[in-house]
C-alpha cells in the first residue's frame, strides 16, 4: 500500500488575517448563528403561509409577477441603462465566487417574489416551482407525499434557479444525471420581454438545452416543471470501509455501484463516497426502504437530522473502525445529511462545532446562513479564503478518477474528498458540457449506449500545506487544476473561484449552442456573457461595456455571415 509523496514547501509566516480567521468563530457564534435562526424561522412561516393558498391564487400571483418582470424589462433603455441583472444581493449567492459584476452599472429586475411551489401534479408526476424555491422547502412538501425530485441536492438553501442555470448533483445522479436532466419545461422571459415555455421537443428546444450552465445569461427563468419519482420513508444505507492506494480506492469506488459485468438496472438508488486520507475511504450505497422494513426488529434507525447528532461525515468515518454496517435513515434527513456541517466546512469555521456539548446546546441553530457569513467576513478574509482555501468541484469521466485523485494529492492535499457519480447523457444537441466523443464505441465501466458515466470530485477544505503552516499559492493551484481538467475532458462548475482566461473557458466548455441562442433570443447587449459573469475579479462598468461590445461585434458578424 503506497502513497504519493507531497512536494516539500517552505514555512509561511503568519499575518494578521490568520488571526481574524482563527477567531472568526466569535462572530459566528454570537452574531451569525442567532440571526440565521431568526431568518430560518421567518422563512419557514412565509413558506407555510404560501402553501395554504389555493392553486388558482398561487398561479394568478405568479402570472402577475411575470407581468411585472416583462414591464420592468420594457422600461430599460439600452443606450442609458446597464446590462440586466437580478436584484438579488451578491452575498446571497451560495458559493465562493463573489458576484463582482454587480459593482458595475446594471439594470435590476426583482425576482424575489418567485419563491413558491406552484403545483404538485401527482398524475403527471411533475412539480411546478419558481426559481427561488429551495431544496429544503421542496423536500418538506414532497417527501410526506412519498414523492421527491430525482436529484435532490444536499444543502437546504440551494435554489431551483441556481441548480438549473448552473448545475446540481446528488447521490442519485448515477441514474438520473444532473439536475438539469430532470427538467420537463422552463418558463423564460426573453430579452425583448417575450414569455416562452421551452421543452425538449418544442420550437424553443434549443433554449431548453442551452440554459443549464448559462448562469442566467440567456433570459430570466420564472418557473420550471421538474419530474417527480416515487420514494419510500427511509433510506437503507450501507457503509463500507476500504483501504489501499488512491488508485485502489478509485477502483473500489467504481465497483461500489457499477461492477464490471453487473446489471445496470440493479444499481443502488444512492451512491456516495468519502476519501478521508490517501489510503482510506468509506463507500456508501443506499436503497429506498419502507417504514415497515426499517422498524423490523434488529434494524437500526439513525435520525441524522436531529441537532445533537454527530455530523454526518464524521459518523460515516466511524466505519473505518467499526467495519461495514447498515442503518436506516429517514429519507428527507438523508437528502440533507450534509446541511448542518456544510459538508465539512464548519470544522474550519467553527472548530468545536462537532463537540457533543456544542451540538446539544447550540446545534439546533446550525447551520449559519452562508449569506450572513459572507457579509461578516470582510474583504481581507474573503481574499484569504481565495488564496488559502479550496472549494472546487471537478466533473470528469469516471475512468479518469484515479488520475484525478493522484493529481489532487500532489497539488493540494485536501481531505476529505467527496465522490459522486453522474451520467452525462448523449443529447440531440451538443451543450456546454458533453460526453467524450465516441464514448459509446469504447464503453468504460458504468457507461451505456446513451450516457457516459462521469464523476463529481468535490474538494472543500484547507489544503494540507496551509494546515501545516506552509506556503501555498491557491490561484496557481486552481489554474493547474483547470488546465488538467481541460486536458482530460473535465468541467469546472462556475459557482467556484475560477482562474480561467476567456480562451481557456471556451476550451473547457462548448460554445456553439450557447452563442446560437445568444443571437437568436437577442441576449447580446441585454444579458452579460457567461464567461464574463463567471470570471474572477472586480468588474468595472467600463470593463463590462467594453467586453459586451466586443462580444456583440463578433457575434453580430457571425449572424450576418450565417444569413
Amino acid at each position: 500500500m503506497s502513497t504519493l509523496p507531497a512536494p516539500p514547501r517552505p514555512q509561511r509566516k503568519k499575518i494578521w488575517v490568520d488571526y481574524l480567521v482563527q477567531f472568526r468563530w466569535i462572530i459566528i457564534v454570537f452574531v451569525v448563528l442567532p440571526l440565521s435562526c431568526v431568518i430560518y424561522f421567518l422563512s419557514y412561516l412565509e413558506e407555510r403561509k404560501t402553501e395554504k393558498k389555493p392553486y388558482k391564487q398561487r398561479q394568478k400571483e405568479h402570472e402577475e409577477n411575470v407581468h411585472k418582470v416583462v414591464k420592468r424589462l420594457q422600461q430599460r433603455n439600452p443606450f442609458k441603462d446597464g446590462l440586466v441583472c437580478t436584484a438579488r444581493k451578491p452575498y446571497i449567492v451560495v458559493g465562493m465566487r463573489h458576484v463582482d459584476y454587480k459593482r458595475a452599472r446594471h439594470f435590476e429586475v426583482d425576482l424575489s417574489p418567485f419563491n413558491n411551489v406552484l403545483d404538485v401534479d401527482r398524475e403527471r408526476m411533475v412539480v411546478k416551482v419558481e426559481p427561488l424555491v429551495t431544496m429544503g422547502q421542496l423536500s418538506r412538501i414532497t417527501v410526506p407525499l412519498n414523492l421527491a425530485l430525482p436529484v435532490v441536492s444536499e444543502l437546504n438553501d440551494l435554489t431551483v434557479g441556481g441548480l438549473i442555470n448552473g448545475y446540481g448533483i446528488e447521490g442519485s445522479s448515477h441514474i438520473y444525471g444532473l439536475f438539469s436532466d430532470t427538467l420537463v419545461s422552463l418558463e423564460v422571459v426573453l430579452a425583448d420581454g417575450k414569455v416562452v415555455r421551452a421543452t425538449k421537443d418544442n420550437e424553443y428546444s434549443d433554449l431548453f438545452y442551452a440554459i443549464p450552465w448559462s448562469q442566467g445569461t440567456l433570459g430570466l427563468l420564472v418557473s420550471a416543471e421538474i419530474k417527480l419519482i416515487p420514494v419510500k420513508e427511509y433510506m437503507k444505507l450501507t457503509y463500507k470501509p476500504v483501504r489501499g492506494s488512491l488508485r485502489e480506492l478509485a477502483k473500489a469506488y467504481a465497483d461500489s455501484f457499477a461492477p464490471k459485468g453487473g446489471d445496470p438496472k440493479k444499481m443502488p438508488d444512492f451512491v456516495e463516497s468519502l476519501i478521508f486520507t490517501p489510503t482510506e475511504g468509506v463507500f456508501m450505497t443506499g436503497a429506498y426502504a419502507s417504514e415497515e422494513e426499517a422498524k423490523r426488529k434488529g434494524n437500526v434507525i439513525n435520525r441524522v437530522g436531529w441537532w445533537f447528532k454527530p455530523w454526518f461525515y464524521q459518523h460515516a468515518e466511524t466505519a473505518l473502525k467499526r467495519g461495514e454496517f447498515v442503518e436506516y435513515i429517514p429519507t428527507r434527513e438523508y437528502y440533507h445529511r450534509h446541511t448542518r456541517s456544510l459538508f465539512w466546512e464548519m470544522k474550519l469555521i467553527l472548530p468545536f462545532g462537532d463537540q457533543w456539548w456544542f451540538r446539544w446546546l447550540m446545534g439546533w441553530m446550525m447551520p449559519p446562513k452562508i449569506s450572513l457569513m459572507k457579509i461578516t467576513q470582510g474583504e481581507a478574509i474573503r481574499k484569504y479564503y481565495h488564496d488559502m482555501h479550496v472549494i472546487q468541484d471537478m466533473l470528469l469521466p469516471m475512468h479518469k478518477v484515479a488520475d484525478a485523485l493522484e493529481f489532487l494529492h500532489c497539488e493540494m492535499e485536501v481531505y476529505p474528498i467527496w465522490l459522486c457519480p453522474h451520467r452525462l447523457f448523449k443529447l440531440p444537441v451538443k451543450t456546454m458540457v458533453y460526453p467524450e466523443p465516441g464514448f459509446e464505441l469504447d464503453p468504460k465501466q458504468g457507461d451505456t449506449s446513451f450516457a457516459q458515466m462521469f464523476a463529481d470530485i468535490g474538494v472543500y477544505y484547507a489544503p494540507g500545506p496551509v494546515l501545516r503552516g506552509e506556503e501555498f499559492d491557491g490561484a496557481e493551484a486552481v489554474h493547474r487544476l483547470e488546465e488538467w481538467l481541460i486536458q482530460n475532458h473535465g468541467f469546472q462548475p462556475q459557482y467556484s473561484v475560477s482562474e480561467l482566461s476567456e480562451d481557456n473557458f471556451w476550451r473547457m466548455f462548448d460554445r456553439e449552442l450557447y452563442d446560437h441562442c445568444r443571437r437568436k433570443y437577442k441576449a447580446i447587449g441585454t444579458f452579460m456573457d457567461v464567461y464574463y459573469k463567471s470570471k474572477k475579479g472586480k468588474k468595472t462598468e467600463k470593463e463590462v461595456l467594453e467586453a459586451e461590445a466586443a462580444i456583440a461585434e463578433t457575434e453580430y458578424a457571425v449572424a450576418e455571415k450565417e444569413n
